[in-house]
């Protein structure tokens, strides 16, 4: 069993959340997680996405798990029932299968529909210090129930020609969420990812990302990395698989940088 946080201190909690797939959102969540786990906070990841990467790439066997997420917004199960330790330390995941899609066409015709994750990551957010969405890539009502739980968003955009496009629609929608029901919502931050910085267009992409967002990018971006490709494969973060590649260095950067600016807001 896992101690409670001291005192009544709530998660914070963020969505990792982008719309396109593809950009690197689920091994941003992944890897964030891990890193963050490492530097001793207690963190959830919330596998929100029916492709259930997050859960593989923590080396989950989907086939065999007696409650995930499905059930726990059905309200069949709790989320402190869904929530399984990893093999690293003080990281905790909420998997999912792909049978989430199903439940979320339930869902739809159901009572509280955008609020159920608010509810069930509520009933935990004590035993935790960070709670991490893993969002599905599409703007959907899994994605809103992550928006509406979420103190943070966390943007991961790629580094590539048609990165930008496609953002206005989950800006919008992250601004009617603020108008009704999450006003405190934040954008914590944009990771570019992807970065191949031999390329011009690779460049030219990060600074137009700079130009829309900012301060809000973070200072380190994700490199294009083999080992970043492989790690999912063995079920393993990068920092398990490789933790001197290019890739895991990476990582470990935006999870102080994240961390920092959670502190700073505190």
């Amino acid at each position: 069993m896992k101690q409670m946080s001291e005192g009544n201190k709530q998660a914070t909690v963020i969505a990792v959340t982008n719309q396109k797939g593809g950009v690197g959102k689920t091994t941003s969540a992944v890897n964030i997680a891990y890193y963050l786990a490492k530097a001793g906070k207690k963190v959830l990841l919330v596998d929100l996405d029916p492709q259930g990467n997050a859960s593989s790439g923590l080396g989950v066997d989907k086939e065999n798990l007696d409650v995930t997420m499905g059930e726990v917004l059905l309200e069949s199960s709790t989320m402190a029932q869904a929530a399984i330790q990893t093999e690293h330390k003080n990281l905790w995941l909420a998997p999912t299968t792909s049978h989430l899609a199903n439940v979320e066409v339930e869902i739809a015709a159901m009572e509280h529909k955008f609020t159920r994750l608010k509810a069930a990551i509520a009933s935990v957010a004590q035993d935790y210090d960070i709670i991490i969405i893993d969002s599905p890539p599409s703007l959907s009502l899994l994605t809103v129930n992550g928006l509406i739980a979420a103190k943070y968003v966390l943007l991961p955009v790629q580094a590539e020609f048609y990165a930008l496009e496609g953002l206005g629609q989950l800006l919008e929608t992250m601004k009617l969420v603020r108008k009704g029901m999450n006003p405190s919502l934040e954008l914590i931050g944009v990771l570019p990812t992807m970065m191949d910085t031999r390329t011009t267009l690779s460049n030219q992409v990060h600074a137009e990302i700079k130009k829309h967002f900012a301060e809000k990018v973070f200072k380190t971006s994700i490199p294009r990395n083999i080992r970043l490709a492989e790690a999912p494969s063995h079920g393993v973060p990068v920092g398990s698989y490789d933790r001197w590649s290019k890739g895991a260095r990476a990582y470990k950067a935006v999870a102080k940088e994240l961390a920092e600016r959670i502190e700073e807001r505190q």
